[in-house]
């Protein structure tokens, strides 16, 4: 029992002292983030996730190290699109930049909890009803063809029912008090704006953890292995936040993309009783798409930047 447990307390021990080092020392100050620091830190997640599934490969085999790469790979994929509104809920409560990384990291936290439960509760229906496994293949696929067919649109954040909650549970400020979520005014505590928009990245983590928890079970039923690759994922999505935000905007097949892994982990669900798709076919299917995508969304902007240059120069002739 010991044994078994083990793994798992130093991986939470590892996660808790990682997450008390970021805010407790390099980011014991509120700053802006630079893209510099932003990109240090992506690479530092990114090499222990790397590090972490080397660790899987050598202790637990090859299939079971084929499983972690591509849960992260997936996890990683579907945190994308999280960034997207993200960045749209700080520009819409206009969060001071230097303000942000606190934010996100105790979002993180509560990220974490939330994964926690979600993925020990799903693990245990797929144990005890094997049908949940169709509801949740049907389900993807579901969000999966929605992701295609909704229109970009910007919500009102301001009658988002999280943002409406806070406004009836607790008396709220429209003034920012540093990086403080809580403020006092006359002797009255008031929620800031801080806390508001930590309240709807939760909210949104929540959502998009119900489209990602089972899209990774329909890879692996191994807790360990479903509970660490979320993890790892979740952890460098602050930092994966800082540099991409600048750049989501130009990919314009990401939507495209994150549509067809979840359409495809939603069938491999659909057929599991039949075929078990292979682990390295898996991941192969999966880096293809984003490849794919990638490389097309990369044609296209640089089309559109030379049209964009060729415009100028175009005007004055259409002028004679």
């Amino acid at each position: 029992m010991f044994l078994e447990l083990l793994p798992w307390a130093l991986f939470m021990l590892f996660v808790f002292a990682m997450l008390a080092l970021d805010l407790g020392v390099f980011h014991k100050d509120a700053h802006q983030v630079e893209r510099r620091e932003a990109l240090a830190w992506s690479a530092v997640w990114i090499g222990l996730a790397i590090a972490f599934n080397i660790g899987i490969y050598i202790f637990r085999g090859t299939e079971d190290g084929l499983e972690w790469t591509t849960g992260y790979l997936v996890e990683k994929t579907l945190s994308v699109d999280n960034i997207f509104i993200i960045l749209l809920i700080f520009s819409a409560f206009a969060v001071p930049q230097a303000y942000q990384h606190r934010v996100l990291f105790w979002g993180i936290v509560g990220a974490l909890v939330m994964r926690a439960a979600l993925i020990a509760v799903a693990g245990v229906l797929l144990s005890t009803l094997h049908f949940v496994i169709y509801i949740f293949g049907a389900f993807l696929i579901f969000t999966g063809i929605k992701f295609l067919r909704e229109q970009d649109h910007q919500p009102d954040l301001e009658r988002h029912p999280v943002v409406r909650f806070a406004n009836r549970i607790f008396r709220t400020s429209h003034e920012y008090d540093g990086q403080k979520f809580f403020t006092r005014k006359n002797g009255l505590l008031y929620a800031t704006p801080l806390f508001v928009t930590l309240l709807l990245i939760e909210a949104t983590d929540l959502v998009f953890a119900v489209d990602s928890i089972p899209a990774i079970y329909a890879i692996t039923d191994d807790p360990f292995i479903v509970f660490t690759s979320n993890i790892f994922a979740i952890l460098g999505l602050r930092s994966l936040y800082f540099v991409l935000a600048g750049y989501l905007s130009g990919l314009a097949y990401l939507k495209p993309a994150l549509a067809a892994i979840l359409v495809f982990v939603g069938a491999k669900m659909l057929v599991i009783d039949f075929y078990k798709v292979p682990s390295l076919a898996s991941l192969a299917v999966i880096a293809t798409i984003l490849t794919v995508a990638i490389a097309a969304s990369l044609i296209v902007a640089r089309r559109r930047a030379a049209v964009l240059e060729k415009a100028p120069a175009l005007a004055p002739e259409s002028g004679h």
